[in-house]
């Protein structure tokens, strides 16, 4: 398989879209687009902290993430309307604010909880990883937001972070891949990785077979570059006007 939907070389990105500023009331929002998965995330905050937090002078982040009915071809039932999370659902709001969380020194950030919300609005694969590179972009506008009130002395960030897919589909090593690729994978990968080029966190799952040492270095090449592609993607957006 040399080549993929739309033309696509199997170490290439889909088209990465970034758009700031997209709602009015968060103060960090973006939407962020590949191909046809589309997410909304939102970087807003709360003057309380979980209660082991109180007292001690930083805060937290945290991450939230849905998919909207309307996100897949069937009709996904809202979460409220089963009186429970999914445990999907709760292990990708996990990983996100996980991988948030190692981007910044929380000792700086003050005492307050940073919400990271996260909606897929359609969904075509690689809805995790393009959630946490999205959160981060949301994230800086917060810090900018919160610097400018003056509820912030300086930024925390120590490093920038994004994440991306990869897997073995029939036999080859897969960058990004969309909805129709990821089912037809022997195995698949999320990786985040920070701008310091050290990973963050890998999830490497055999679904149709096992992963030999040799592929599994394949994957983790290729998602280097994915994700050294996508760091840059987010620094050119953070420095539009």
């Amino acid at each position: 398989m040399a080549n993929r939907a739309g033309g696509r070389a199997p170490d290439a990105l889909r088209e990465i879209r970034i758009t700031r500023q997209f709602t009015s009331n968060a103060p960090g929002s973006v939407l962020i687009e590949a191909g046809k998965t589309q997410i909304l995330c939102t970087a807003s905050y709360t003057e309380t902290v979980p209660g082991w937090l109180q007292g001690s002078g930083h805060g937290w982040i945290t991450a939230e993430y849905s998919m909207l009915p309307a996100s897949t071809h069937n009709r996904k039932v809202r979460e409220i309307r089963v009186g429970r999370q999914d445990g999907r659902g709760m292990e990708i709001q996990r990983l996100i604010g996980r991988a948030l969380r190692a981007s910044v020194d929380l000792e700086k950030v003050p005492e307050l909880s940073i919400w990271l919300d996260c909606d897929v609005l359609s969904a075509d694969g690689g809805t995790r990883t393009l959630s946490v590179t999205g959160a981060f972009v949301a994230l800086q506008d917060l810090f900018a937001r919160l610097e400018k009130r003056g509820r912030m002395t300086e930024n925390p960030t120590v490093q920038a972070v994004a994440a991306t897919s990869v897997g073995m589909v029939r036999g080859e090593p897969m960058l990004d891949l969309c909805y129709e690729e990821d089912s037809l994978a022997g195995v698949d990968m999320n990786v985040v990785m920070g701008a310091s080029g050290e990973f963050v966190e890998v999830q490497a799952t055999g679904e149709k077979g096992t992963l030999p040492r040799k592929d599994m270095d394949r994957l983790l090449d290729l998602a280097e570059k994915g994700c050294r592609e996508l760091l840059e993607i987010q620094s050119r957006a953070l420095t539009e006007a």
